[in-house]
């Protein structure tokens, strides 16, 4: 099961609108014989590229899986109904899938094959591979990853706000990487007006692997002449804007091929954020990262909808003139426990990461 969660993150960012899955096949001695995991865009299921490759070994075998085989027929077959045809005598499964059309059918129909299935193995490791899917599908919403690049004393840029990297070439082709496990990212018109980000992943072997982009833009200010909208035709952008925001500039933007979609507001005249992660869902887009600035940063924790942070430091000091990588939250108290815990953490030259996910309650 470890490696079938492994292969399953070779699939992650790249597989929307279906989860990263991984299935590994041994026969009925117990020999590894196929891995796979599902293909870029969701087809063909990770059970059906292992078995692709098992051939007739699979036969009295065993297949980990670390989602459970789906029962429905769509573009494909069910996975359930391929593994029965291929003589699997035991299926061990990592989470139940809480797709409603999935949710416990594809488990009954191989048991009432008489194939032996075993489920919870590994669950936390293939959950957090999977948890972009998880969180659309259970709240209708994306895995929300908050990333931030500051000093040492937590400041995104210095007082003038000029463009300038925080963090080293090592530590941004990290985040690169990070950004081709997501299948979205935003950020707010600010940021893009400061600093005319492409939101990319500019490393070799990702140029395909680069996220939807989508920025908050209540009054569209985005410039058609902007480097996300000048690679708009390879990686799209939509933006969020309010109802009343100017016809001519929604008209300019859709002609420049940018995707443009109104939102209510809340009660502060900003735009509704589960309005906008509602509709980040309903694009099919599972795992999203946030790369903006601290007014954003600030509104999304606030919500208590950020499900992870990617917090990258540089040692240098900027001092409290700097621009603070979340604006002010006027919190009465801290908490008993903190919000986050640490997932992993690391170096990469003279630069530190942090990568931090919500505490279970």
């Amino acid at each position: 099961m470890q490696l079938a969660v492994s292969a399953a993150r070779r699939a992650e960012g790249r597989t929307g609108p279906n989860p990263p899955v991984g299935c590994v096949i041994t026969d009925q001695t117990g020999r590894l014989v196929a891995v796979g995991h599902t293909a870029r865009g969701g087809r063909p299921h990770a059970e059906t590229e292992a078995l692709a490759m098992a051939g007739n070994a699979a036969r009295g075998g065993c297949a980990y899986v670390t989602l459970e085989p789906c029962s429905h027929e769509g573009k494909t077959g069910a996975c359930a109904d391929a593994l029965i045809a291929a003589g699997v005598v035991r299926v061990v499964i990592a989470v139940q899938d809480p797709d409603s059309r999935v949710d416990g059918r594809g488990i009954a129909r191989l048991r009432a094959a008489g194939v032996r299935v075993d489920c919870g193995l590994a669950a936390e490791a293939a959950h957090r591979v999977m948890a972009g899917f998880l969180c659309r599908v259970r709240h209708a919403r994306p895995l929300i990853t908050l990333k931030t690049a500051t000093s040492m004393d937590g400041r995104i840029a210095l007082a003038d706000g000029m463009k300038r990297w925080i963090t080293g070439p090592e530590m941004r082709r990290y985040v690169h990487l990070q950004r081709s496990r997501c299948d979205a990212i935003m950020t707010g018109i600010g940021t893009v007006i400061a600093d005319d980000p492409e939101l990319t992943c500019r490393l070799h072997g990702l140029v395909d692997d680069n996220p939807h982009r989508y920025v908050l833009d209540s009054h569209l200010r985005l410039p058609t002449d902007s480097a996300l909208m000048k690679a708009v035709s390879d990686t799209g952008v939509t933006v969020f804007c309010r109802h009343d925001a100017s016809a001519d500039h929604m008209t300019a933007l859709r002609d420049a091929g940018a995707v443009v979609k109104p939102v209510d507001t809340d009660d502060h005249g900003g735009l509704s954020l589960p309005d906008v992660m509602a509709a980040v869902a309903a694009a099919d887009h599972s795992h999203l990262m946030v790369e903006s600035g601290g007014k954003l940063a600030a509104s999304l924790l606030h919500a208590e909808i950020v499900d992870r942070i990617a917090w990258t430091q540089s040692p240098h000091i900027i001092g409290a003139d700097g621009i603070a990588s979340v604006a002010a939250q006027k919190l009465a108290g801290l908490p008993a426990t903190p919000a986050f815990k640490v997932m992993d953490q690391g170096q990469f030259g003279a630069d530190r990461f942090i990568l931090m996910e919500r505490a279970a309650e």
